[in-house]
């Protein structure tokens, strides 16, 4: 049977994620094809991509490396276990992560997801810990509004309200930090001046439960599906000293920041400030097949590498970790990053970017803009009583205008992908300012 490539005429057996699936179903918004900066709409409409994807097609859709990358894997091996068994591909895209990654990180386990990323991660803090003689370094310490997937160990360090209220209790020994979304950064360009102090309170959690039962700490550099939140100046070096101090692992999820989003690698060569984990996903494989990997130091790798060389040295592991096809999809993505110079080209445009985005300052309903590399978010005033209603009538104004923007509670989040012209700049942020005038 030939795959329908328009609407389907039964969409109920689908149950989408992170979906108002209700509404979707009543008036479908389908894309059937994409290519570089555009989808193309099941009605022959061409919809500029202003968030690339969902944070991941950083080389942009339909990218002639990638794709030729997958199709030649495709025909030599499809598959390869990675239990006790290997593939050359695997090991290529290790090198080269380990390559560009900055200095202190040696090693990478593969997954299939940012939200496997973050769990692998956990559990290997944990089982470090374990290893060097600190096992009763169990709890774990994430922050308020922090997104790190929908697993149970993700939930339970992240902050998203709706994301952990409805599955129980969750994983114990979880403590969280304050976000550091405070008004006196409002419309700050780039990282802002206020808030560093707000580290400190990882100084409170160690003196109520005693530095030896804390195995980790685990942040976004930049937390991006909560709504873009900066982090202030010096604040993630404090979690750094104060990590170090007490001889709690640091965990950076990049899985939105990590391949070129702020203009770097990742957003810990950014910033300056080295974790001892580093978890991506998404632009690993430019979005094309599900892909994520934990980067660790050579300090963490070797502390598992002891006893009789027969023996596994760590119990965790998927089915599809370092799978052939996903492996040379990263290797043709990280080639097509560097051939392409598109991390460097994020850094050029960040400043044009910056003020096409604060240009909407004086718009309806706008009450902050954040701004970094080629990520922007605009908050809006929640309609009273009506809680994400006006975003989401703006997303669907932009979309009916061909342009694709993101929201989350009541901000609208924007992460173009790296090959975007200012054109494309000057299209969707003047999109955006006419949706602003036309919705209530």
């Amino acid at each position: 049977m030939a795959l329908d490539r328009s609407t389907p005429n039964d969409l109920s057996a689908f149950w989408m994620p992170f979906t108002a699936n209700r509404q979707f179903k009543k008036n479908p918004r389908m894309f059937v094809s994409a290519d570089k900066m555009h989808y193309k709409t099941a009605d022959g409409r061409s919809v500029l991509d202003g968030t690339a994807g969902l944070w991941c097609c950083n080389a942009g859709h339909n990218s002639p490396r990638i794709v030729e990358a997958i199709q030649k894997q495709a025909g030599e091996l499809d598959y390869a276990p990675a239990f006790q068994m290997g593939h050359p591909v695997a090991f290529e895209l290790a090198n080269r992560l380990r390559d560009m990654a900055p200095e202190p990180f040696e090693h990478v386990f593969f997954t299939n997801s940012g939200s496997e990323s973050v769990e692998t991660a956990l559990k290997i803090a944990i089982a470090y810990q374990r290893a060097i003689g600190q096992g009763t370094r169990t709890r774990l310490v994430g922050r308020e509004r922090g997104y790190h997937g929908v697993n149970f160990g993700g939930i339970s360090v992240g902050g998203i309200v709706n994301n952990r209220k409805y599955f129980g209790t969750l994983l114990a020994g979880v403590d969280h930090l304050p976000h550091t979304h405070i008004k006196e950064n409002a419309f700050t360009r780039g990282q802002p001046e206020h808030g560093a102090h707000l580290a400190d309170e990882l100084e409170r959690i160690v003196a109520l439960h005693g530095p030896e039962t804390i195995a980790a700490v685990i942040v976004e550099p930049m937390a991006g599906s909560t709504g873009v939140l900066l982090p202030p100046k010096g604040y993630l070096q404090r979690l750094r000293d104060i990590c170090t101090k007490h001889g709690i692992l640091l965990i950076f999820d990049e899985v939105i920041t990590g391949f070129g989003r702020l203009g770097s690698s990742f957003a810990a060569e950014h910033y300056g400030v080295m974790p001892d984990m580093i978890t991506c996903a998404k632009g690993l494989t430019n979005g094309v097949i599900p892909m994520g990997a934990v980067l660790a130091t050579k300090e963490i790798h070797d502390a598992f590498m002891q006893g009789p060389e027969h023996m596994i040295e760590l119990f965790h592991g998927y089915t599809y970790s370092g799978n052939p096809i996903a492996s040379a999809a990263g290797v043709a993505s990280l080639e097509t990053y560097k051939e392409d110079g598109l991390f460097e080209r994020a850094a050029a445009l960040a400043p044009y970017w910056e003020d096409a985005l604060h240009s909407l300052k004086d718009h309806p309903h706008v009450i902050d803009i954040r701004n970094e590399g080629l990520i922007g978010a605009v908050e809006l005033e929640p309609i009273a009583g009506e809680p994400t209603k006006r975003a989401f009538s703006a997303f669907l104004d932009c979309y009916d205008h061909d342009c694709l923007i993101r929201t989350t509670g009541d901000i609208i989040a924007m992460s173009p992908p790296l090959i975007i012209e200012k054109a494309h700049i000057d299209q969707l942020i003047g999109t955006l300012g006419d949706t602003l005038k036309r919705i209530d």
